[in-house]
């Protein structure tokens, strides 16, 4: 996975502040924090699941907020 940030004016900050960003988008530090560490095939097949669980209620809220505006 290549991050990539062009610069247009040189300002170093802003463009610390972008990289960040984009690698938080593209989840480059959850997944380094994940793999810091060895996980079992038994403990991921665990977490995946529990994510699959998770998302399909962040979704069902986000259902029922859109039904409820309506």
């Amino acid at each position: 996975m290549a991050i990539r940030v062009t610069s247009t004016s040189g300002e170093g900050e802003r463009l610390l502040q972008r990289f960040k960003r984009l690698c938080v988008r593209a989840g480059l530090f959850r997944e380094l924090r994940r793999r810091e560490h060895y996980e079992k095939p038994s403990e991921r097949r665990r977490r995946k699941a529990s994510e699959r669980i998770r998302s399909l209620r962040r979704l069902q809220r986000r259902k029922a907020r859109a039904l409820k505006r309506d």
